[in-house]
């Protein structure tokens, strides 16, 4: 969608315009987990688990669990940290304790990580106002 240029030396703003946040000091995480054949339920079943206890670590402010199209095997974790005294917090936390040790049984090699410092989010806010009800 082309915005005409402004007229009153402001941008025009839509109900659907993104949130736009910067994320300066936060930290981030992708991680890459991949199971072993026909494992990836169990694995999931583990991260879902995992996922609905996220309340017990604040400094956890997003936790994104996702399928790889190309592989049945791989499963991408994308976190973010409000900071790096979040991010130690969230690797002490019980269920994260829990999680990594019923982990390894599932998994075809070690998770591979890749620390991120993010820098910006766009966010349409209707995505919040979804009913994501399970």
């Amino acid at each position: 969608m082309a915005w005409p240029a402004p007229t009153s030396g402001t941008w025009p703003t839509l109900p659907d315009t993104p949130k736009q946040v910067l994320l300066v000091g936060r930290r981030s995480l992708l991680v890459r987990l991949t199971c072993t054949e026909g494992l990836r339920p169990a694995l999931l079943e583990l991260l879902n688990t995992y996922t609905d206890g996220i309340a017990e670590e604040p400094g956890t402010e997003v936790f994104v669990v996702s399928l790889d199209p190309d592989s049945e095997n791989i499963v991408w974790l994308y976190e973010v940290f409000r900071d790096e005294d979040a991010e130690n917090d969230h690797r002490k936390s019980g269920g994260f304790a829990a999680l990594m040790g019923q982990l390894p049984p599932l998994l075809d090699g070690p998770p591979a990580v890749l620390r991120m410092d993010p820098l910006r989010m766009s966010l349409q806010e209707g995505v919040l106002q979804e009913d994501f009800t399970f």
